[in-house]
């Protein structure tokens, strides 16, 4: 309960100073992909439940098939900017600040064992598992792979370190994941 109180106050106070912010790039997004500058995208979240989650527009659509990261959403991807909307999903309950990252069908909701308990968390706008793969897209940009390596290194090593935070989690812990998001350090979660 006093992490779901947290959770909408936090995100209360966020939107009062990014609002302007998330306008600004929602426009900026909306002339650069002449389209929506808004994302949407169903994930899975908190016991399997899926939702839609929101997000800032950075690819455009060039023909049906070819989608390219406009210069603006490499810039807002690395700051992560096209994140702020998920504010309103923390707002509404379906998200929390910390937390596994929304992923998209078939693969949190499809762990089986233990591991199944990830699905008592609510996804999370941060997370221990984020500060890791801070860069995951430069990760995997690097690969022959990013499929397959994103399947069998990444994402098992997501549910190893998403599996020590559902023990270990707390309102103080998430306090320290936090600042460490903030302050862009992964250093002294005891993960890496």
């Amino acid at each position: 309960m006093a992490k779901r109180i947290f959770d909408v106050l936090f995100a209360l106070l966020c939107l009062v100073f990014f609002s302007s912010i998330i306008l600004v790039f929602f426009i900026a997004a909306t002339l650069s992909t002449g389209q929506n500058g808004m994302f949407t995208q169903v994930r899975v979240g908190q016991y399997g439940k899926i939702f839609t989650i929101y997000k800032i527009r950075s690819i455009k659509n060039i023909q049906p098939d070819i989608k390219v990261i406009t210069p603006l959403g490499r810039f807002m991807r690395k700051y992560k900017v096209d994140e702020l909307p998920q504010l309103f999903n923390i707002i509404v309950g379906d998200m929390s600040f910390v937390g596994p990252r929304p992923d998209l069908s078939g693969y949190y909701d499809k762990l089986e064992g233990p591991e199944r308990e990830l699905l008592k968390l609510k996804p999370g706008l941060t997370g221990p598992a984020s500060l890791k793969y801070a860069n995951e897209e430069e990760i995997l940009a690097n690969v022959p792979d990013p499929l397959w390596y994103n399947d069998t290194v990444i994402f098992p090593d997501k549910v190893r370190i998403n599996m020590e935070y559902l023990k270990k989690r707390s309102l103080l812990y998430d306090f320290k994941i936090i600042l460490c998001t903030i302050v862009g350090s992964k250093q002294n979660l005891n993960y890496f």
